[in-house]
């Protein structure tokens, strides 16, 4: 069976995104540079980490993580990633509305499944063959597979800093609404823009 994985930005305090989502900021207000720092401006430095990222087979991510829009979909949103987006295969997005697949340059479409995480996993599955299926994101469709108990490896990029959200109700953490969970240390590795942490899960 595929081994699935996850992958996740986020601050000290467990936030992967900041308030006010828009097409303008799309990780909110002020949270991209400072979550996403590492992978835009020193790329090369986390040149590993990035290709582990993109080294899987298909994709599952929400809404929300695909862009913008709320409720029915207006006009032709394609994604905040251009016209050739990083994935190069199929990239299953979690939504209540149902949408024709988008065909994007460079081998990307991206899948509208309206039927819960668990058909969305399992259409990745079929597309990504013997390889691995990525669950990207964001916080909030991670928490579901994990309490779901549907990811193999964790693996966190943990940005130096605190986004100071506490207690707003449009913003979601990391292991919010997540059971407890017993997670092996597989490994760790710091550097001054982030510290990559790699975990085994079940």
């Amino acid at each position: 069976m595929n081994r699935v994985t996850a992958d996740i930005a986020l601050s000290l305090d467990g936030y992967s995104a900041g308030p006010d989502q828009s097409e303008e900021h799309p990780l909110g207000v002020f949270a991209e540079d400072a979550l996403h720092g590492w992978m835009f401006q020193h790329a090369e430095d986390h040149r590993a980490e990035l290709d582990a990222i993109l080294e899987a087979r298909a994709y599952v991510m929400g809404r929300n993580m695909f862009g913008p829009v709320r409720g029915e979909w207006e006009g032709d949103w394609r994604g905040w990633w251009g016209p050739e987006p990083p994935y190069r295969g199929p990239v299953f997005v979690l939504t209540h509305h149902p949408r024709e697949p988008v065909e994007m340059a460079g081998g990307t479409t991206f899948h509208f499944v309206t039927d819960g995480p668990e058909s969305a996993l399992a259409q990745a599955r079929d597309a990504a063959g013997d390889g691995s299926v990525s669950i990207a994101g964001g916080a909030s469709t991670l928490n579901q597979f994990l309490a779901a108990g549907l990811i193999d490896e964790l693996r966190l990029h943990i940005a130096p800093v605190t986004l100071g959200l506490n207690g707003r109700s449009d913003v979601v953490r990391l292991f919010d609404g997540v059971p407890p969970l017993a997670l092996a240390p597989v490994s760790v590795r710091g550097t001054p823009h982030v510290t990559h942490v790699t975990y085994r899960l079940g």
